[in-house]
């Protein structure tokens, strides 16, 4: 994942409040990709998280709602 994608990606995380989320919820564009890009995408996104590229987010470890599930958490706060 480039260091813009990781930007935009961290613009779109400052707006939501503290909580569980999807990938696609902060993914411009997401809906209109191909599933290969989706999957691709999705995995980059997993391994920025894991590298802690991505600060105040983690894993949860879970897959619902078609997706795998993340936690937000800025700095501060506390995911639900």
């Amino acid at each position: 994942m480039t260091e813009d994608e990781i930007t935009h990606l961290s613009a779109a995380l400052a707006g939501r409040a503290p909580g569980p989320f999807h990938f696609r919820d902060i993914c411009a564009g997401f809906d209109e990709m191909w599933i290969g890009d989706k999957v691709k995408a999705g995995h980059a996104f997993l391994n920025a998280v894991r590298a802690g590229r991505l600060p105040g987010v983690r894993d949860s470890g879970r897959k619902t709602g078609g997706g795998r599930l993340y936690l937000w958490a800025p700095e501060g706060a506390s995911a639900r």
